[in-house]
C-alpha cells in the first residue's frame, strides 16, 4: 500500500451576509469556488467541504492549484463615490 502524504493549507474566504439570511462565502485564491450556509457555522463548514471539493477536482485534472502566500494581507480600502 502506497502512502500517501498530504499537506495542510490555507485559504482566505470572505464571507457576506446575504439578503435573504445566511452568508455567501467566496475564496478569492480559487476562481469560481464559492458556497453558502444558513449560519456562520454552516458556511464555515460548507466552505471548508468547498475548497477541498476545489482542490480534489484540480488534482484529479493534473491541474495547477495556485496556493495561496502565507504572506498575503487583506486590509479594507476606503474609496470616495
Amino acid at each position: 500500500m502506497e502512502k500517501v502524504e498530504k499537506k495542510l493549507h490555507s485559504f482566505t474566504a470572505v464571507f457576506e451576509p446575504a439578503p435573504e439570511g445566511g452568508y455567501v462565502v467566496y475564496v478569492p485564491a480559487l476562481p469560481g469556488c464559492s458556497t453558502q450556509g444558513e449560519t456562520f457555522e454552516e458556511a464555515q463548514v460548507n466552505a471548508k467541504d468547498a475548497i477541498e471539493g476545489y482542490l480534489q477536482v484540480m488534482k484529479d485534472l493534473n491541474e495547477d492549484i495556485a496556493f495561496e502566500s502565507e504572506s498575503t494581507i487583506i486590509s479594507r480600502i476606503p474609496a470616495v463615490v
